[in-house]
């Protein structure tokens, strides 16, 4: 039906909403397909003619439910940076398991890159740098529950 793109903490989304019927939405974001059950039925038009205001608010608040986090938000243990930097690489993807030691981002500073790597294991609850963040030491970079 129709694509969009979201982003919700610093987080990007693409999401396809396949169907929409009665109060279940058939959706795929960032490649998963979820079933979204709304509060109450939602009228998606099939036309391209149809009104912007009947059509997008309806679709945008079907689309964002998925997006969540299965965790609540800062549900977690953070993974702090051990020194000032920036931020050049995050490894790993909200909800992606990992296992200690595994690096979960790279910090680049005084010209010299180090791995910030997972405390031990568990899943990736939410991101909170992307890449080209500055940092200070101590700043969380990951929360792992």
């Amino acid at each position: 039906m129709r694509t969009y793109k979201f982003k919700i903490n610093g987080n990007e989304y693409d999401v396809e909403i396949n169907s929409v019927e009665g109060n279940i939405a058939d959706v795929t974001v960032n490649g998963a397909s979820y079933k979204v059950e709304m509060d109450k039925p939602v009228s998606v038009a099939k036309d391209s003619s149809a009104s912007p205001q009947n059509d997008k608010p309806s679709v945008a608040a079907v689309a964002a439910a998925p997006a969540a986090p299965a965790a609540p938000a800062g549900a977690g243990k953070a993974v702090t940076s051990p020194l000032p930097g920036v931020i050049i690489e995050v490894s790993v993807k909200e909800g992606q398991a990992v296992k200690a030691g595994q690096k979960v981002a790279v910090i680049e500073a005084m010209k010299m890159e180090n791995e910030i790597q997972a405390p031990g294991d568990g899943t990736v609850t939410a991101i909170l740098v992307n890449k080209g963040d500055s940092v200070l030491e101590g700043a969380e970079i990951v929360k792992i529950a």
